[in-house]
């Protein structure tokens, strides 16, 4: 995977919710908020962005009486979350480097 840093994901709420999906397939809205630690709202928000940079898909689903909201990572969410954690670990082993040196 080549290292590339997205400003997109790295927005932490955004990195919380990508890492959070890469090592599954559909994933609750409601096992992400609770999960990271966020509202409602502010997942919507974040969810819906990532949704309208290609990132993931939604999918919304029936549940007995009531309804769930399903996430996951799109194959271009992968390979972005991918590339930026490679980015990530090559700053911190070239930092790790210099403080060595």
């Amino acid at each position: 995977m080549e290292p590339r840093f997205d400003e997109f994901i790295h927005v932490p709420a955004r990195l919380s919710i990508v890492a959070l999906l890469a090592p599954a397939d559909w994933v609750e809205f409601r096992f992400i908020r609770e999960t990271i630690g966020t509202s409602d709202s502010a997942l919507s928000k974040h969810v819906a962005a990532l949704e309208a940079a290609g990132y993931v898909t939604v999918r919304k689903e029936r549940s007995g009486k009531g309804r769930r909201t399903l996430v996951r990572l799109t194959d271009q969410g992968r390979s972005a979350f991918e590339g930026h954690a490679a980015a990530l670990e090559q700053i911190v082993a070239s930092a790790r480097h210099q403080q060595k040196a």
